[in-house]
């Protein structure tokens, strides 16, 4: 069989997650999900916003990228 350009396609099944916080951040959330509907125009719940922000935090995080490159690199 010929390779492909695309890799198989990772596992995609939704895992629920269930936390609790505090008052003060939901209504920060609260608050960044107003700022969202201001800024984009269209109104997104929080809980469809909180896993794009959490991905966007892990990807920005320098040193937690290293530390998992370096786990990672460990095991093979």
């Amino acid at each position: 069989m010929a390779d492909l350009r695309l890799a198989k396609l990772p596992d995609r099944t939704p895992v629920k997650v269930t936390i609790s916080i505090s008052p003060e951040l939901k209504r920060n959330l609260d608050d960044y999900a107003a700022a969202y509907e201001a800024l984009y125009g269209q109104g997104e719940a929080v809980t469809d916003l909180i896993p794009y922000m959490l991905v966007a935090f892990l990807e920005s995080d320098r040193g937690f990228a290293r530390e998992r490159d370096a786990r990672l690199r460990g095991q093979k």
